[in-house]
């Protein structure tokens, strides 16, 4: 697992909490900046797998 990867995923674990306290507290701004950081988070870990894909296949290259 990469950093961006890492990251991501923690973006989205403090935006579903930070959504679903919002709701809790019907603070709809809190609410709408946790599904900001869920989407954050999730466009970070995917650009940390496409980055882990490429250097595997770097590596298999490499190695033929």
């Amino acid at each position: 697992m990469n950093k961006d990867q890492a990251k991501g995923r923690m973006k989205e674990a403090i935006g579903k909490v930070q959504e679903k306290a919002g709701k809790a507290t019907g603070n709809y701004g809190q609410q709408a900046k946790g599904l900001g950081k869920q989407l954050g988070g999730k466009i970070q870990k995917t650009v940390g797998d496409i980055r882990n894909d490429a250097e595997k296949e770097e590596k298999r290259r490499d190695g033929e």
